[in-house]
């Protein structure tokens, strides 16, 4: 407590004590099974109250089919989920967590899909969601839309919650209205400022005197300066004024994006960190009675403490940080903050699961969302204390040899090469990506601390794992390029012709520093990655003439799920990198690389000094082949399993560790 004072200062937020300063805010889950919250909901939560979170506010409901956004939404309207909160609610107050649901309607960028409803909004607007349009509200429509939010804070309340928190951020509907883009009307719910903030301001009063004075009301707003139509930090400011001043609300919090600029709703390491502090610290200036809440990119305790030192905000919501760490809050209260797995800001495994409709989870903490299946993220100990040997220090490696650790297993760890990490630690090495190499420098720390033996430099084959004689042994040796340069696009070459010609190499080769490209490079990425595309953002920064060939059709594909994907071909292009898609290189030549259009067939030559393979890698199977042949049995995960990416390679070794 001593290092992070401002964090663990009560606060008094209407009838509530808060024990500290930190929030757990609201995100979609999205693990609800026919729009109930259920056992993976319930362990989700408990597990962040359990660890030291102050308040929860519980993933929004729609107050309105209307709103429905998400398949794994809660029913709208209906009592059914009062049992089914509550034992959420009294579970996580067990633990003294103050416990909120955010209220949630998304106007016009609904999602019919799911909701098979029109979108509702002011003024008729188009999706920012999908391409659809949406229906002017007329005022019944309106009523009944306040009256949704007013039934829905009155089943909260019978669930047990303390509160509401009113969502009127990112442009969905109350701020719909409050923004004259999208509020063009001419009646009474449009035009003035009084009229534009009608609908919120009847919502949190008709909340009031529904659920009376013991009831705690949050507002919920952002700030999204660089786009023109939405509203501006001063205009938001007059806005909560004028809710304060009536005494509407208890607390407002603060984020950032929306809709008109999703990439700074849950911003990754391509943004700078506390992002929604500006925004918080205008209205402390202006706010005679709520509490202000910073969110948005403020990953750690020392950002947080930094921000309520200074008196920006009261309280301060960290999200992805506790779904990396879900004891965050207590680790940095018992002086432990070394002890705390950083979010890496990534996107891949919350927001990406998210963004395809999957129930969230976490690349470094694949307790996240299986929390119900495996406890926590805790561990049990052993019944039996076992040796364990694991080879290979990648991210699979790193994670199996920490649980069985933490299980009370005798572990050693034999690494290859100088340093953990593997090619995860490569992937830290790309521009603005350093959080990773916090995070094995982090694995390092706790394998140290748990005593496991690390053995750098130290390549095993068949007879050193048979002289080692351990009880389990788990090979996690991970892959290698294929070297052949073989392209899913063009299945009938089983490799690249004019490869023998030379000057071709892997994104594992410039990263590791083993090549030394000339002035114009090609990168042939073929999986629309950090991979590639990192790697090609790394070239370019280091001043190379950077050309990207790509078989999808547009750059950086994949990344579109963790909403890094524009901020990267931004960056790209103001670097001068070339982007080239619906592609494949058909030849590789002594003057560069022929490239065939997908979509014609033409071929063009590509003038380059060098071609960096970013295709798909293979398993490295050779130790495991060997112990076959001799009978010993082994656990074999990540990359070495399967080439794959970080998240599935900690999940598998995460079950290593738990299976022994």
């Amino acid at each position: 407590m001593a290092e992070f004072p401002h964090i663990f200062q009560p606060v008094q937020l209407r009838h509530k004590t808060l024990k500290n300063r930190l929030v757990f805010g609201a995100h979609t889950t999205n693990m609800a099974q026919d729009g109930l919250p259920g056992e993976q909901h319930l362990a989700y939560y408990v597990e962040r109250a359990m660890g030291g979170a102050a308040m929860i506010v519980v993933e929004p409901m729609p107050v309105h089919p209307a709103a429905v956004l998400t398949r794994g939404n809660f029913r709208p309207g209906s009592d059914t989920v009062i049992p089914h909160f509550r034992r959420i609610t009294e579970a996580c107050q067990a633990h003294g967590t103050v416990m909120i649901q955010q209220l949630y309607h998304v106007g016009a960028h609904g999602d019919g899909d799911i909701s098979w409803h029109a979108h509702w909004s002011p003024s008729g607007g188009p999706s920012y969601h999908d391409s659809d349009g949406s229906h002017e509200m007329t005022e019944t429509e309106i009523e009944d839309t306040i009256e949704g939010f007013v039934q829905a804070a009155i089943r909260c309340q019978k669930a047990g919650f303390d509160g509401v928190e009113v969502w009127a951020a990112y442009h969905g509907l109350l701020d719909q209205f409050w923004t004259p883009f999208s509020n063009q009307r001419s009646d009474s719910w449009g035009g003035s400022l009084e009229n534009r903030t009608r609908a919120s301001r009847e919502v949190l009063r008709r909340i009031r005197d529904a659920c009376g004075n013991d009831f705690v009301i949050g507002l919920a707003v952002n700030d999204e300066p660089d786009v023109e139509a939405a509203l501006t930090k001063e205009d938001t400011a007059r806005i909560v004024a004028l809710h304060d001043a009536e005494g509407l609300m208890d607390y407002v919090t603060c984020g950032t994006g929306g809709y008109f600029d999703f990439y700074k709703l849950m911003p990754t390491f391509l943004y700078g960190e506390k992002l929604g502090v500006d925004l918080a610290a205008m209205l402390k200036g202006v706010v005679k009675n709520a509490l202000v809440t910073a969110e948005s990119h403020i990953r750690t305790p020392q950002n947080a403490n930094t921000v309520l030192g200074a008196g920006e905000a009261d309280l301060v919501s960290i999200v992805r940080g506790q779904i990396a760490d879900p004891h965050l809050v207590n680790k940095a209260r018992r002086g432990r903050a070394d002890d705390i797995r950083g979010c890496i800001s990534c996107n891949q495994q919350c927001w990406g699961r998210r963004s395809r409709d999957y129930y969230i989870s976490c690349l470094i903490n694949p307790s996240a969302g299986h929390e119900y299946l495996w406890g926590g993220d805790r561990f049990d100990p052993a019944p039996n204390s076992k040796s364990v040997l694991v080879v290979g220090g990648g991210p699979a490696g790193l994670e199996a040899a920490r649980v069985a650790a933490e299980r009370g297993h005798r572990v050693a760890l034999a690494e290859a090469g100088p340093r953990l990490g593997g090619q995860f630690r490569l992937a830290g090495l790309q521009p603005r990506r350093g959080q990773i190499s916090e995070l094995i420098d982090w694995y390092e720390r706790q394998l140290t601390q748990l005593g496991v033996d690390l053995r750098f430099n130290t390549c095993m084959d068949e007879g050193d794992i048979t002289a080692f004689g351990a009880d389990k042994v788990v090979l996690a040796t991970g892959s290698l390029p294929a070297e052949t340069g073989f392209q899913k696009a063009l299945p009938h070459l089983t490799g690249l012709p004019g490869l023998e010609k030379g000057n071709v190499c892997s994104v594992e080769d410039v990263m590791m520093q083993t090549v030394r490209p000339g002035p114009r490079v090609v990168v042939l990425d073929e999986g629309g990655n950090w991979r590639g595309c990192g790697t090609a953002w790394r070239l370019a920064e280091d001043g190379h003439e950077v050309t990207i060939v790509t078989p999808a059709a547009m750059i950086g594909k994949e990344l579109e799920r963790s909403a890094t994907d524009w901020p990267l071909r931004r960056t790209l292009a103001q670097l001068g990198v070339r982007f080239v898609t619906d592609a494949a290189i058909s030849e590789w030549t002594a003057n560069g690389a022929i490239v065939q259009s997908l979509l014609t067939g033409q071929t063009e030559p590509l003038a380059a000094d060098m071609l960096v393979l970013a295709t798909t890698n293979i398993a490295d199977t050779s130790l495991r082949t060997a112990l076959d042949v001799m009978g010993i049995l082994t656990h074999t995960i990540g990359d070495a399993n399967a080439p794959r990416n970080a998240a599935l390679a900690i999940y598998e070794g995460r079950q290593a560790g738990r299976a022994i």
